[in-house]
């Protein structure tokens, strides 16, 4: 694991979104189970107790994610889909998961079978319109990429907040809740937001957090 601290973050603001009725998740590329651990932690004394299956391509993270989920599958999410039972969970995960995807919608797609009636996708997801990223390349012609965050390697897709409603619907979801999430404090960027009336405010936030339930 060349960087623990890549697969621990307990992504605390993606908490809420979880509805409190959902008993059985599937956190699609849980990490080292942070997220996991949290919200059990959280949610604990609760109607009932969280059962958490996981799903993590680096071994390394998927060992450490099993001291905590309940059951924990190492690889990549299609290499593991036959062990994973149609209709059982009432809230898919997927933390930052989409942009590392070759083709996220088929994804999106394959996940639906295993959500159970009424039950619910919650994703975070990076918004490549992030105010910071838009003024290096504007300004100065700048794309680094790095080890984490929006430009992070290992991304293979970047999203605007329209893109990712567009990719859900298009997948035969309906979008019941987006939300900006990490804004950025920058004095320069209020300025900015305000001297364009508001139309750069989706510029604010590093990522949006997005709950889509299933069309069809």
């Amino acid at each position: 694991m060349n960087n623990p601290e890549y697969y621990g973050h307990p992504r605390r603001e993606m908490g809420p979104f979880v509805p409190v009725s959902a008993r059985r998740l599937l956190d699609v590329g849980c990490g080292a189970g942070a997220f996991a651990a949290g919200l059990k932690q959280s949610r604990a004394g609760s109607d009932g107790d969280l059962e958490i299956w996981g799903v993590e391509m680096c071994p390394e993270a998927a060992k450490l994610a099993a001291e905590v989920m309940d059951k924990i599958l190492a690889g990549d999410f299609f290499s593991a889909l036959p062990e994973l039972p149609e209709g059982h969970f009432d809230c898919i995960v997927l933390n930052d998961v989409l942009e590392h995807m070759v083709h996220p919608d088929e994804l999106l797609r394959r996940i639906k079978p295993l959500l159970a009636p009424g039950a619910v996708v919650v994703a975070s997801i990076p918004n490549v319109r992030h105010f910071f990223t838009v003024m290096n390349l504007a300004a100065r012609g700048r794309w680094d990429y790095t080890d984490e965050g929006i430009l992070d390697r290992t991304h293979l897709r970047f999203f605007t907040r329209r893109s990712m409603k567009q990719m859900f619907q298009d997948t035969g979801y309906r979008v019941d809740t987006m939300q900006g999430i990490n804004a950025t404090g920058s004095l320069k960027f209020k300025l900015v937001n305000l001297l364009t009336f508001g139309r750069w405010s989706d510029m604010k936030f590093l990522q949006f957090a997005v709950v889509a339930s299933p069309q069809d």
